[in-house]
């Protein structure tokens, strides 16, 4: 079933600007039914606070701001848990104490945010896309940024139930409203994905310690400082060795994954580029997929990634590229990607993290991290992301299931499973790589057909991509401008939903009884030919022979062209 017509409910959570600074409004953006467009006001409660104190003393790597702020007649109370048992305090393994903090703060979440009609909204929803056998799409909308820090990932409606981005039935993403309009996105066939290796530390960019280090550096002598930096380098070619084999190796099936149907992986290494080494790698090349690994710092227009000691490139300046060449995802491996700036005054800048920056410029997709994460703990949830997205699942579902796989290798109780944060554009439908369509039959390729002979491998190649081209499998291929429907999807003027078929069978015509193929029209406005002079001509509802080296142009003669091969 297509994503794009699953149920979406997108919830919206705004403070109000009256004389009471903790109540706020949280209401219902879009529902899949009518009745579900319903409003309520909710008051900040100090036990909620108290509960998240208690999660940044627990939890938090680094200082995180107290959001959001209380009077300041408050004085901060300690949560009170049952003590952890003495058995699992002598073993110094994690103790139940985290689980139920873990719990308590998700279920605190859930039920100050689904309260009252909200929840009713939800049930409903929920009610109907199992119904429809489809899966709930549910976007949150944050419009206070001291809230953004909240792990709202880990809501779940009581102890015991599964916290809703780990769900595969209701899909969890952030959101937000203010967006640039999602131009049409090509359909993608392949995963073609760019792995950008920045520095890696504060030290390697100068900040903080970097005066530090340089001095050391220069009373060790140059001939000390070349070692290292030469050492550095190794070691970040070989981070990014073994990184990009883990991405190559997303459509083959191991012990942990079984892929099922995949697609093609292409992985393309940077190490350290500058700006404008990285903006010209986006330009020549169709990426669908960015990997970003290294140092990266809050700031006012969207963070600044380290590429390199002497280069830095802001949120902003990146969305540019991104958004031009239609990259679909962008997932960074960095501290605060999905954290806003503060202010002098230590007040939250409204839409400054890098991933609400590059969603309101247009990037379909952004996965940042909440706070730091360990290297092996990425690692583990790149593999099980690439193998998803492999695997054809959209990208929110991709993202739930490897936020399961970091729980079951690192446990509920750590961390690491709540730190991806994942942000949709709010007209995105979370497709990455077109699915197959459910209830679809084709022809086995090479199947045995015409008194033995098999059919000959054919395919379409782009004459202005010439490294792009698509296979017609099983002697069968359907082309138009519906996603769901067609084996080969183009989404450009004059195109059909239902536009033409090319297929292979008998042909007597010319007194020849060889098999060949077949262009068949069923399009609004035509299909053009190139004929054996080189010149145009339109087949419009007609059924004619494709030789090989035949140009085809699906629409509009401004259109791209294609050109029909047959292999030997």
């Amino acid at each position: 079933m297509p994503l794009s017509d699953s149920p979406c409910l997108r919830l919206a959570i705004a403070r109000l600007t009256a004389a009471e600074a903790d109540h706020y409004a949280v209401w219902v953006l879009q529902a899949p039914y009518p009745g579900g467009y319903v409003h309520h006001d909710r008051h900040w409660p100090a036990t909620l606070s108290q509960a998240w104190q208690g999660w940044q003393s627990l939890f938090s790597l680094r200082n995180v701001p107290d959001v959001p702020r209380l009077p300041s007649t408050y004085t901060p109370q300690p949560v009170v848990l049952p003590p952890p048992a003495e058995d699992t305090v002598a073993t110094g393994q994690p103790t139940n104490y985290t689980s139920q903090f873990m719990q308590h703060l998700g279920v605190e979440l859930w039920k100050w945010l689904f309260d009252g009609s909200i929840q009713s909204s939800l049930d409903q929803s929920l009610g109907i896309a199992i119904g429809q056998n489809r899966q709930l799409r549910l976007r949150l909308e944050i419009r206070d940024p001291r809230m953004i820090a909240l792990p709202w990932e880990i809501m779940q409606s009581y102890a015991g139930r599964q916290a809703i981005s780990l769900s595969q039935q209701i899909l969890f993403s952030r959101t937000t409203s203010d967006v640039d309009p999602l131009p049409m996105l090509r359909s993608e066939q392949s995963l073609k994905i760019l792995l950008v290796l920045g520095q890696d530390t504060e030290q390697d960019t100068g900040q903080d310690a970097g005066q530090d280090v340089g001095q050391d550096a220069e009373m060790d002598g140059p001939q000390a400082k070349t070692s290292a930096a030469g050492n550095n380098l190794l070691q970040l070619e070989q981070e990014a060795e073994a990184l990009a084999q883990v991405l190559k190796g997303a459509a083959e099936p191991d012990a942990d994954f079984r892929v099922v149907n995949p697609v093609a992986c292409a992985v393309t290494k940077l190490l350290q580029p500058t700006p404008a080494e990285l903006i010209q790698e986006l330009e020549s090349n169709n990426y669908n997929v960015l990997f970003y690994a290294g140092h990266g710092v809050p700031a006012a227009d969207g963070g600044l990634l380290f590429l390199r000691s002497d280069a830095a490139m802001n949120g902003t300046e990146l969305a540019q590229v991104l958004t031009r060449r239609q990259v679909k995802l962008a997932v960074f491996n960095t501290c605060w990607g999905a954290q806003p700036d503060h202010d002098q005054d230590q007040q939250a800048i409204p839409r400054s993290s890098l991933a609400e920056v590059l969603i309101h410029h247009g990037v379909p997709a952004v996965l940042g991290m909440r706070d730091s994460i360990a290297d092996r703990e990425a690692l583990s949830f790149i593999q099980a992301l690439a193998h998803a997205l492999a695997e054809r699942s959209p990208i929110d579902e991709a993202v739930a299931i490897a936020r399961q796989h970091l729980l079951t290798l690192y446990k509920f109780n750590q961390p690491a499973w709540t730190l991806p944060v994942l942000y949709m554009h709010p007209e995105f439908d979370g497709e990455l790589i077109k699915p197959i369509a459910e209830g679809m039959t084709q022809i086995p390729i090479g199947s045995q057909t015409w008194l033995g002979r098999q059919v000959p491998k054919a395919s379409l190649r782009s004459l202005d991509f010439p490294n792009r081209s698509w296979p017609i499998r099983g002697g069968m291929m359907r082309v138009g401008s519906l996603v769901e429907e067609n084996d080969l999807v183009i989404q450009e003027p004059g195109v059909s939903r239902k536009h033409a078929e090319i297929l292979y069978r008998d042909s007597f015509a010319d007194n020849s009884t060889e098999p060949t193929y077949f262009l068949r029209d069923f399009s609004r406005y035509g299909t053009l030919m190139s004929g054996p002079e080189g010149r145009w001509h339109k087949i419009h509802h007609q059924e004619v022979p494709l030789r090989p080296k035949t140009q085809i142009r699906f629409g509009s003669s401004q259109n791209q062209s294609l050109e029909f091969l047959i292999e030997g």
